[in-house]
């Protein structure tokens, strides 16, 4: 098994940079979750989910560094649980990766679209469906 990663002051130096592209609200306008956009500096093990739980708001999903959390996901309305246990995995995709190959030196970018489960759970937090 792996180890689990923290952020610790003795750590390994590690950046992620995130924006919130959407947020997603109960209809009384409190906070449920957010979609998030995550630039790496760097690329240490499971950097964007240690992150994101140091700071108190881990992956939806996430059972290693997120099953302290979750009293929130219980807050999400009916269909958007339904849609997160018929996910079965964290909410982590790669919607770009870019880089220069080791080789030749070229920048290499590879695009990948929402997968219909993660647009499935989404859509119910948009409260599209």
């Amino acid at each position: 098994a792996r180890d689990k990663m923290a952020v610790r002051a003795s750590g390994r130096f590690a950046i992620t940079h995130w924006e919130v592209a959407e947020r997603y609200r109960t209809p009384a306008r409190a906070d449920l979750a957010s979609l998030l956009a995550c630039r790496l500096e760097t690329g240490r093990t499971h950097q964007i989910r240690v992150h994101l739980a140091s700071i108190g708001h881990p992956l939806l999903g996430d059972s290693v560094y997120g099953p302290g959390f979750r009293t929130k996901a219980a807050l999400l309305p009916a269909p958007a649980q339904e849609a997160l246990a018929a996910l079965g995995r964290q909410a982590l995709h790669a919607h770009l990766l870019g880089f220069e190959h080791p080789r030749h030196g070229k920048y290499l970018e590879f695009r990948s679209e929402l997968p219909p489960d993660l647009a499935r759970l989404r859509d119910v937090l948009r409260g599209d469906t």
